[in-house]
């Protein structure tokens, strides 16, 4: 497609017919937290004649709207019928909407451990990631500001530069149980739910309802970021569908999307790409782009849920609605031979029907890690232009072995409590957190994107989200896709 401006610089009609805009200097797809991360930063040192144009292929809703419409909201009926799936029924949680996940998730935000980097270095399985631990933590902190995220100073795992933005949540007394037994290995869970009540926020209401917060405590793009989308230098378009990007002489000149029915063209200095791990891949094929990795190696962590009858320790006395995290599982040579686990320990009503022992029984949930396979992936749908066709081939033998070993590895954990007795449940049908289908990395030819997230010959191209992950350690991805985020705006913008 060839793009002119007419003798006076006005605009012109591209070769379909389609109106082309002014340039912009930014234009970001997508309003999730990658997206949003990286408009904060990038708007923070932007000047003020700059011209920023975001797409969102969702609605805007409010806060009360969700609530009053939460048959329609909550699990994931809208990721259904934006995607062909294998196996079918498949889900992939996508949340089309002004905020787009944050809208749903549980706000959990611990940070890879510093060995997650490099575990092909370190363990031969998996693989290393482009940069370390120390160089994303100053980004970390940065996020956990604008998350307002709650946790303990003396992590014992992840070092910190600064403190976290709020105080722990009260512990249950399971939690303390197991603070007890494993004090290098046990803290409290950081998360975006607050302790304390913030300029925007009330405190966390501990019950358990998560997913769509009754009282707007957890953090949301709308409740924290929403002022991004004010912001005079930033026009926002909702139900604005991306089609592809326009590349000439490897960089992006526009993007196509369609805003009430109508075919659109915006001219752009730069691009971020941020329609999750689903859709990044599927739009970069649409414009044209071939790397042998994009679009493969979609996965996710998997999560095991273990229930536990307690003798005479009652559970469901903490501060949220997940309290603890124990890293008995997850780290060290183990991982050699079966990928690790983070243990969260929820704060839940797990009800026991029994008089007087109705507390008497708590919730574990075991995360496990997983890598990359060439089997799992997005790709065009030559039946279907509209949509991506995704398919997965389920967790990795590496990943199996962890799941598999469960039982005896879980054995020191369930001696630091009372337990009568315990039932580990199959793998759960999603973790709501697709990963790794744009890797970033070193190696041209192995990874997609560069250390910066830039699309490796495409230079005012950056491919935001999860779907840059090397491979899915078992901590929640939203914080460090967040300071990725961070980072990679600092990286070209300064």
């Amino acid at each position: 497609m060839s793009l002119e401006r007419g003798a006076r610089g006005a605009p012109l009609d591209d070769a379909a017919g389609n109106p082309v805009s002014d340039p912009y200097d930014l234009v970001v797809v997508g309003t999730s937290f990658a997206s949003s991360f990286y408009l904060e930063r990038y708007l923070r040192r932007a000047p003020s004649r700059a011209r920023v144009l975001v797409l969102e292929r969702g609605p805007r809703r409010s806060h009360a709207w969700r609530l009053a419409h939460r048959s329609a909201v909550l699990g994931w009926p809208e990721g259904h019928g934006l995607y062909s799936s294998a196996p079918a029924g498949r889900p992939w949680i996508t949340h089309v909407e002004l905020g787009g996940n944050s809208n749903c998730w549980w706000a959990c935000t611990p940070r890879l451990a510093p060995e997650d980097f490099a575990l092909r270095t370190r363990y031969g399985v998996a693989a290393d990631w482009p940069i370390t631990y120390d160089a994303l933590e100053p980004h970390y902190v940065e996020a956990e500001r604008l998350l307002g995220v709650a946790g303990d100073d003396a992590h014992p795992i992840c070092p910190r530069s600064a403190p976290f933005p709020l105080p722990p949540h009260r512990l249950s007394a399971p939690d303390e149980a197991l603070a007890r037994a494993f004090p290098t290995l046990f803290t409290p869970q950081p998360c975006a739910r607050p302790s304390v009540p913030t300029e925007r926020r009330p405190r966390c209401c501990a019950s358990g309802v998560c997913e769509l917060c009754p009282v707007d405590a957890k953090f949301t793009v709308l409740n924290e970021l929403g002022h991004l989308y004010e912001d005079p230098r930033v026009t926002l378009h909702v139900d604005a569908r991306c089609e592809s990007l326009v590349i000439e002489g490897g960089r992006v000149e526009a993007v196509r999307y369609v805003l009430g029915g109508r075919p659109e063209v915006a001219r752009a200095g730069h691009v971020a790409l941020g329609a999750n791990a689903l859709f990044n891949p599927w739009l970069l094929l649409r414009s044209g782009l071939a790397h042998p990795e994009l679009g493969v190696g979609l996965h996710e962590q998997v999560g095991v849920e273990v229930r536990v009858d307690l003798d005479g320790l009652e559970a469901f006395g903490g501060g949220t609605s997940i309290t603890g995290h124990l890293y008995s599982l997850y780290l060290g040579e183990r991982r050699r031979d079966r990928a690790g686990a983070l243990i969260e320990v929820w704060n839940v009503p797990e009800l026991r029907m029994e008089p007087g022992r109705w507390r008497e029984r708590v919730k574990l949930k075991v995360i496990f890690e997983d890598e990359r396979r060439p089997e799992s992936r997005v790709a065009l749908d030559p039946d279907d232009d509209a949509r991506p066709r995704v398919t997965y081939a389920g967790p990795s033998d590496w990943t199996r072995r962890g799941i598999d070993a469960l039982e005896q590895d879980l054995a020191p954990v369930l001696a630091a409590l009372p337990v009568e007795r315990h039932l580990i449940g199959p793998p759960l049908a999603t973790e709501a957190h697709a990963i790794g289908t744009t890797p970033m990395g070193d190696d041209p030819e192995t990874s997609v994107l560069d250390a910066r997230l830039v699309y490796r010959g495409v230079e005012n191209l950056q491919v935001l989200g999860s779907g840059a992950f090397p491979c899915a350690t078992p901590a929640n991805p939203t914080l460090t896709l967040a300071a990725l985020s961070l980072r990679a705006a600092a990286e070209v913008f300064g």
